[in-house]
């Protein structure tokens, strides 16, 4: 690992006192009038809570959870955990989702509704009370002003870990560019290599030209990981690579499209596929992986010379289930 023992300050400090965030929010804000925050691009007016589009979302924040979360990647949750906010709802229909108690049902979420001054207090109480390693936003891409907004109100409050942008990486590049230096680390998942494998399993058609051009433009703006002196992560691209039963989502080409943009690049490569939701009615997905599936994910690893990174255990599955309807903390092992 690349480690740095320097103190780091991210660098969306300096963009807020310099006003350049403020700037930046109120140009994603009027974006969101005919919204086209994603590549879904739905036009609807959001501003007014129009919620016609993909999302289901208007003008507010809705976040089923914020927690810290000790099942990320060992670097961004570390010993005291990531400081989570889940958001509700999501861009993508995937037929496997392990969140789709809140990415999919829409109509329970309304109560779920919240504002970006609350946001704000509770992910500041995560890094005071519970010393959480960073501010972990999740399916962030329909909610980019809203994680901008809360942002701003945190900052004087006393926010000052990274924050990391953990997106199904169906991202729109003009979204991107008002992140950048705003984002410290970015978590994106590579889904597919094949677009209609992902219309048939995420509702997605044109997913992997996206996804690519989205990851590409993170590793611009952070490039490889950078840690401190004890092993936490505090800036850079990490991509997620879920593997999927009869190599439904393209690992050997989606490894090697990944090698080709830089072999510096941290992949965690994970085998916690487990039939759910939708799933288990499409024939191909209503199994795990197999032994020699996960096998041959590996051996790309080793014939790419993709070496930082890290490899989940398929037996591992039972620990990242979460269960948004549980009183407390989605995740059981808390």
């Amino acid at each position: 690992m690349n480690r740095d023992t320097s103190e780091y300050t991210p660098r969306y400090l300096e963009l807020y006192e310099s006003g350049e965030l403020k700037q930046r929010l109120l140009r994603l804000e009027e974006r969101m009038a005919e919204c086209d925050l994603c590549p879904r691009k739905c036009g609807v007016n959001r501003l007014i809570n129009d919620t016609g589009g993909y999302c289901h979302s208007g003008n507010a924040p809705i976040v089923a959870a914020v927690c810290e979360h000790l099942g990320e990647e060992p670097a961004i949750s570390g010993d005291n955990g990531s400081g989570t906010v889940f958001f509700s709802n999501c861009n993508l229909r995937c037929a496997f989702c392990q969140n789709h108690q809140i990415s999919q049902d829409y109509e329970n979420q309304q109560k779920n509704l919240t504002d970006c001054q609350t946001l704000a207090r509770q992910i500041v109480d995560l890094q005071n009370t519970k010393g959480v390693h960073n501010i972990n936003f999740v399916s962030p891409s329909h909610f980019v002003p809203q994680m901008l907004r809360t942002l701003i109100e945190a900052i004087p409050m006393g926010l000052r870990v990274p924050v990391v942008y953990n997106t199904n990486a169906y991202d729109s590049l003009e979204t991107l560019y008002e992140l950048d230096g705003v984002v410290d680390i970015y978590l994106p998942d590579l889904k597919f290599a094949n677009n209609e494998w992902a219309r048939q399993i995420s509702g997605c058609k044109d997913y992997v030209s996206h996804a690519r051009a989205a990851i590409r433009e993170m590793f611009r703006q952070v490039g490889r990981v950078r840690y401190n002196s004890e092993g936490i992560a505090e800036r850079g691209l990490i991509v997620r690579h879920l593997i999927l039963p009869d190599d439904l989502a393209g690992s050997k080409e989606s490894l090697r499209w990944i090698a080709d943009l830089s072999t510096e690049i941290t992949v965690s490569l994970m085998a916690q596929y487990y039939p759910c939701h939708r799933a288990l009615d499409m024939p191909p997905l209503a199994r795990t992986i197999s032994v020699a599936e996960y096998r041959t994910a590996i051996n790309m690893l080793d014939i790419l010379g993709i070496e930082n990174g890290w490899l989940q255990e398929p037996d591992a599955k039972d620990y990242y289930i979460p269960d948004f309807q549980r009183n407390g903390h989605p995740f059981i092992s808390y």
